[in-house]
């Protein structure tokens, strides 16, 4: 005599959350790293040219330079506060923000008077942050600065 066991219908799980799709989970992580390396490149400093000789007063105030750490004919970009100093001519100092008007690359150095973007080769004039080559399609945004003795200080 055979005995059949009997088996209960599989019932669907309504409270079941839907399990999510392979080429969802794919295509999201793909979209996160292209996002991650795209403000990767966008945001680097560049090289050691950068320079935190100044700090940042809080909120966005006032950075403080020395007039020595700026050499005539070039400048130093302070890239945490997104700033480019310049001494374009001996003891007439300028300042502008240190943001490419291109794609937003902080830029990453001053020499021969030409401020330069190291993502896509934008130049700009270190004497008016003038657009002097590249795709930029605006000069840099000039700040006030103000110096005192052997202190430069700029209003972002």
């Amino acid at each position: 005599m055979s005995t059949t066991a009997h088996e209960a219908p599989i019932e669907p799980d309504t409270d079941a959350t839907p399990a999510v799709d392979r080429r969802r989970v794919l295509l999201t992580s793909a979209v996160v790293v292209a996002g991650a390396a795209v403000t990767a490149a966008c945001g680097s400093s560049g090289s050691g040219s950068s320079s935190s000789t100044g700090a940042a007063a809080a909120g966005g105030g006032a950075i403080d330079v020395k007039t020595a750490d700026v050499p005539v004919g070039g400048g130093v970009v302070l890239a945490d506060q997104k700033v480019v100093v310049t001494q374009p001519t001996a003891g007439t100092y300028k300042a502008f923000s240190a943001v490419c008007t291109h794609q937003g690359c902080v830029v990453a150095s001053v020499a021969a008077g030409t401020i330069v973007c190291p993502c896509h080769g934008s130049t700009f004039s270190a004497a008016d942050g003038s657009v002097q080559g590249g795709p930029a399609p605006a000069p840099l945004k000039s700040l006030a600065v103000t110096v005192d003795g052997s202190d430069l200080s700029v209003t972002a």
